[in-house]
């Protein structure tokens, strides 16, 4: 069982910058695949950023790439999602989700998940 926590959203102008975090618990932590979420009002959750257990690979959304980065620190049972050059379309809940396997843009197929942060940008 894994249980996660999001921290670090907030409100920033646009072409701010902020940190997720993910912080989980369970001894499994490091052999899931982790990503990040995000939905908006009005709209489905949708992938942000995905890493693989190793670190070693990560995966983006065509909207954030090159703004975003996604890591983790396997010690401290964490993952970050570096946000900068932060848009008002950024605006949503962001979660984290846990899962065994390989990394999925599709949110059904992660196991856990985080109760959301909110990110809100303004113009």
């Amino acid at each position: 069982q894994v249980q996660l926590v999001e921290s670090g959203g907030g409100l920033v102008q646009a072409g701010g910058s902020l940190r997720l975090s993910c912080a989980a618990s369970g001894r499994t932590f490091s052999s899931y695949t982790m990503g990040w979420f995000r939905q908006a009002p009005g709209k489905e959750r949708e992938f942000v950023a995905a890493i693989s257990w190793s670190g070693g690979s990560t995966y983006y959304a065509d909207s954030v790439k090159g703004r975003f980065t996604i890591s983790r620190d396997s010690a401290k049972n964490t993952v970050y999602l570096q946000m900068n050059s932060l848009k008002p379309e950024d605006t949503a809940v962001y979660y984290c989700a846990g899962r065994r396997g390989s990394w999925s843009t599709r949110p059904i197929l992660y196991d856990y998940w985080g109760q959301g942060t909110q990110v809100t940008v303004s113009s």
